[in-house]
């Protein structure tokens, strides 16, 4: 493979750099001309030594963005582009996502350090309250964020993930008992070898977006992702676990209104996990049903969503 002279091989491998970045660079111009993506400003809150990177544009009162997993902050794309004409938009990269940091070891992916990082990215942009709009995993950190710092959230959209208390309750299955979950799966050596770059950009219908999630991905870290499954997730590990069992024992019930969509088509989520929500929110609690969504709603039905959203925003 390498050959003689040197000289050869490096100019080689410049030639093969230089048509990498290009291709990055023709990626990102060949992106639609409203696209936000090359007309956001980057910034990067500190989070006791953590860099957790964020983007913004519009100006007005904030809207922060979580994403969930597979995903960065672009999954927002079609939202912040409309909503930036009214509000200033800031979505997130998660620890473990594109170009925020990695921390290594599994305690540093429980709630309570996710917490942290939307609370860093919050107080990095100077404002004091923002209003929260998250999907998937970003949903659960929301839920918690919203519940033990009830101050820092106006209103809260939660899009798929239901509230950690939330459900049908059922008499528990003894551990012995149960199977394993797809967080089971996830958790696993064979999954983690599963999570290529075309993986992670699998489940993205847009063509043009497919290259900068691959992008992102390449930038991402695997053992992060996985590790918000190993601390937070009932896997049969964890479950074995009884302060994991109490964990939201005590939790506080949700102050601030609440808007809640849901794909049907979710084979992830499932509608009926939304159920007796209204039990844990002290206010106005709004369920939104979308039948043709699916897991990825803020993409599948991006104008609804955008439009419940900003329907949702302007109530007073």
């Amino acid at each position: 493979m390498y050959k003689n002279p040197i000289v050869i091989f490096l100019l080689i491998s410049i030639s093969n750099l230089a048509h990498g970045q290009n291709a990055v660079h023709d990626n990102k111009a060949n992106v639609k001309g409203n696209d936000i993506y090359n007309s956001v400003d980057h910034h990067y809150a500190n989070n006791d030594g953590i860099k957790i990177h964020y983007v913004t544009k519009g100006t007005g009162s904030l809207i922060l963005f979580v994403h969930g997993f597979p995903d960065f902050w672009y999954s927002w794309r079609d939202q912040m582009v409309a909503l930036s004409t009214d509000y200033k938009v800031a979505a997130m990269d998660l620890r473990g996502y594109n170009l925020s940091d990695s921390p290594q070891g599994v305690e540093n992916y429980t709630f309570g350090q996710l917490v942290t990082d939307l609370v860093a990215v919050i107080q990095d942009t100077g404002e004091e309250s923002v209003y929260l709009v998250a999907h998937d995993w970003g949903a659960a950190i929301a839920w918690q964020l919203a519940a033990h710092h009830p101050e820092l959230v106006d209103k809260l959209i939660i899009l798929s993930i239901n509230h950690p208390k939330a459900g049908d309750k059922k008499p528990p299955i003894p551990i012995a008992e149960r199977k394993p979950s797809y967080a089971d799966h996830f958790v696993s050596e064979e999954f983690y070898e599963q999570l290529t770059e075309n993986w992670f950009s699998g489940w993205v219908k847009d063509p043009g977006a497919k290259p900068l999630y691959k992008e992102a991905f390449r930038k991402s870290n695997k053992v992060a992702m996985i590790n918000y499954y190993r601390a937070n997730y009932p896997t049969l590990e964890n479950l074995k676990d009884p302060e994991y069992l109490n964990r939201n024992r005590d939790l506080p019930n949700i102050k601030m209104p609440v808007l809640l969509i849901h794909g049907k088509k979710d084979p992830y989520a499932l509608t009926k996990a939304h159920n007796n929500t209204w039990n844990y929110v002290d206010n106005e609690l709004s369920i939104e049903i979308l039948p043709e969504a699916g897991h990825f709603i803020q993409q599948d039905e991006s104008e609804k969503v955008t439009r419940l959203i900003s329907s949702f925003l302007s109530k007073i």
